[in-house]
């Protein structure tokens, strides 16, 4: 059975990708601080596949405690790597933080690889790598714009580190995704996003729809876009976990071409703002308190993928549709809401 690291195993995407990880096969392990993660989430993988995840509470940031993980995990044959942090509006404020987690925690993960011979490698990158692009849809042959964020510009250097360090190790695959925006949550309704403060559109929705929040802000409705609010690629996090697992699937198998290749992972479809909060006033019944506010900094005017290199080569499709993302988010905030009372 092939051994997977999935760092970041305890968040959101990492969760939902160790579940298919597992559902496939795969033995894993994860390596998550527990700073954004939480430990509830592989109580919910157990109940889920019957199968008990082990999680290394380290920072990748140290490099001392990181290498004794893979010491401690000899037969470890790939390692995906989540670990990061993800929120625009924090990047915009502490630009240094996100610089010096993200990019250390990346440099001592490929470390490891080297010294102890993984050699198969996933690294989760973004949309936001394509700035305000001007391809739409947007395939990954899209020139790279200047990053709107210090987050996105974080992505752009890890795929640059990856593909310098890839280029020099010709046994080394790696593969860069380039997901859009994961949303909903597995269909038990035993995981899915587990930080209340998350400023991720669906949570916020969601959190708003229970009453966590008393209302919401849309972020500008004066683009140029057919409501004027944003337009993004919404992905149900299980099709973005299954993404993982068929990458994983294909450089362990030796079915890449090149040893450092790069995915987008989007439905295709770019939905505005205010189409995904009448999405889930459909899939939910609840009517929404939301009210407009000026543009957030940060935020890009719109992105959408063209995905057929993924579904050519990795054999991928999506599974889920925008009705099926707004309901299993809703049932997710409910039993998760009611769990906690």
């Amino acid at each position: 059975m092939n051994k997977i690291l999935v760092t970041g195993g305890c968040g959101y995407i990492g969760g939902h990708t160790i579940v298919d990880l597992l559902q496939n096969g795969f033995d894993v392990i994860s390596v998550d601080d527990l700073s954004k993660g939480s430990l509830k989430m592989l109580d919910g993988i157990e109940k889920i596949t019957g199968k008990k995840v082990k999680n290394y509470k380290v920072n990748l940031c140290d490099l001392d405690d990181t290498e004794a993980v893979f010491l401690e995990n000899p037969d470890l044959v790939g390692v995906i790597h989540f670990a990061a942090f993800k929120s625009v509006p924090e990047s915009v404020k502490e630009p240094l933080l996100y610089f010096r987690n993200n990019i250390n925690s990346l440099l001592n993960i490929l470390q490891c690889a080297e010294d102890f011979d993984v050699d198969n490698f996933v690294f989760s990158s973004s949309c936001s790598v394509y700035g305000n692009t001007t391809e739409l849809p947007v395939s990954e042959e899209a020139p790279l714009a200047e990053p709107e964020s210090p987050y996105a510009r974080t992505k752009q250097m890890g795929e640059a580190i990856c593909r310098d360090f890839t280029s020099f190790h010709k046994d080394f695959n790696t593969i860069l995704l380039r997901y859009f925006n994961p949303v909903g949550a597995h269909p038990s309704a035993k995981i899915g996003e587990f930080q209340d403060l998350s400023e991720s559109v669906v949570p916020v929705i969601t959190k708003t729809a229970i009453g966590k929040r008393p209302a919401m802000t849309v972020f500008g409705n004066d683009y140029d876009t057919r409501d004027g609010s944003c337009v993004r690629d919404y992905i149900h996090v299980m099709d973005i976990a299954n993404a993982h697992t068929r990458a994983l699937q294909y450089i362990i198998e030796d079915r890449n071409k090149l040893n450092c290749e790069i995915f987008n992972l989007g439905t295709g479809n770019g939905v505005t703002v205010l189409e995904l909060i009448n999405a889930f006033e459909k899939v939910s019944g609840q009517k929404l308190n939301y009210n407009i506010g000026g543009r957030r900094d940060g935020d890009i005017v719109e992105v959408y993928a063209n995905n057929n290199k993924a579904r050519t080569l990795l054999g991928w499709e999506t599974k889920y549709d925008l009705d099926a993302m707004m309901d299993t988010a809703w049932r997710w905030e409910q039993a998760f809401t009611a769990e906690k009372k």
